[in-house]
């Protein structure tokens, strides 16, 4: 069974950073096209940023772009979603997913294997 599993979360002030994590196991790591995703309470899913096979091309929702960043180490089994500029509007719980269905997709059903979740609270 393919495991995604998140961490860095926490309580950061407005204009902080966080870095997430996410650890795959039980798959091949480097054939997962991965994907950050994040919900606040009462609020839909929705995409955050995703990264290619490779790690050589990412894309990013227009509410992070410039402030986050997605990366991925293929040797640690291991992607990144580095957030400066931190606000609250950024509080949520942010999942890390992974599929190798499709190449680069904003679409949430398109992913396949998902994260338990790790929560991040910006205090204003």
């Amino acid at each position: 069974q393919v495991q995604l599993v998140e961490s860095g979360g926490g309580l950061v002030p407005a204009g902080g950073s966080l870095r997430l994590s996410c650890t795959v196991s039980g798959g091949t790591f480097s054939s997962y096209v991965l994907g950050w995703f994040r919900q606040a309470p009462g609020n839909e899913r929705e995409f955050v940023a995703a990264i290619r096979r490779s790690g050589s091309y990412t894309i990013y929702a227009d509410s992070v772009k410039g402030r986050f960043t997605i990366s991925r180490d293929n040797a640690k089994n291991t992607a990144y979603l580095q957030m400066d500029s931190l606000n609250p509007e950024d509080t949520a719980e942010y999942y890390c997913a992974a599929q190798a269905r499709y190449y680069l997709t904003r679409l949430a059903n398109e992913y396949n294997y998902w994260g338990q979740g790790t929560r991040v609270a910006v205090s204003s």
